[in-house]
């Protein structure tokens, strides 16, 4: 039988290809495609192939108004579906998904959903996106370091070279070195601690979902609806 292959650039969809491919070296973005491929292969690797751009498919380009970056997927069995900290209905809601919920309602007042699923936030102009975008099962960070770094810098790099403004949020050490990405002044960098329950300051209290809001809104653009 032959070996699995992948093309990411096909799979990507065509708006984000466009926005994306200046800022890729394909030579990487070749070597990640073999190593993605025979992680598949040898599976089981999460997310599932067909959920691996759905940030991606849910938020074009031209709908996105704010990042949130986490770092690699949910590595147990069902939860990862290609949204950064987020997880299907009927899924438990992680720990660190409930302490973001728990900020949201502090913050603005907002009854946190019922279930862990994002994609309304998705679909209303938040890209949530991991620096990483996939991961071997039980393995923490085991895709990490092999060019998905470089892939998803493309797309923070593409999203900076937007004249309109861009909200990014980063949560967590990893996420905050990607600051030094956004170098154009017209977009906003929200900085906190990550929402990991083992993180015991930095992060609650940070109120970042009334920040993106006045930052959007300063901006002549409209905020996100966080239900």
């Amino acid at each position: 039988m032959p070996d699995m292959s992948l093309d990411l650039l096909e799979l990507l969809p065509a708006s984000w290809r466009d926005v994306m491919k200046p800022h890729l070296d394909l030579e990487v973005v070749h070597r990640l495609e073999t190593f993605v491929a025979a992680e598949y292969e040898a599976g089981p690797v999460y997310p599932p192939l067909p959920d691996l751009f759905t940030a991606f498919r849910l938020c074009s380009p031209e709908q996105a108004r704010v990042l949130i970056l986490g770092q690699d997927p949910y590595f147990k069995e069902g939860q990862a579906h290609g949204l950064s900290f987020s997880v299907r209905p009927g899924v438990s809601v992680p720990p660190s998904l409930r302490n973001v919920y728990k900020e949201l309602r502090d913050d603005l007042g907002v009854t946190p959903p019922s279930n862990g699923d994002l994609t309304p936030w998705a679909a209303d102009g938040v890209l949530l996106l991991n620096a990483v975008l996939t991961v071997r099962a039980g393995k923490a960070a085991s895709h990490a370091n092999q060019g998905w770094e470089h892939f998803t810098d493309a797309a923070i790099r593409a999203l900076n070279a937007f004249e309109r403004r861009v909200v990014f949020v980063l949560w967590g050490g990893y996420a905050r070195k990607k600051a030094v990405l956004v170098t154009n002044p017209q977009h906003k960098v929200i900085e906190a601690g990550h929402p990991s329950p083992m993180n015991p300051a930095g992060f609650l209290g940070s109120r970042p979902f009334s920040k993106v809001n006045a930052a959007l809104e300063e901006a002549g653009l409209p905020p996100v609806r966080w239900v």
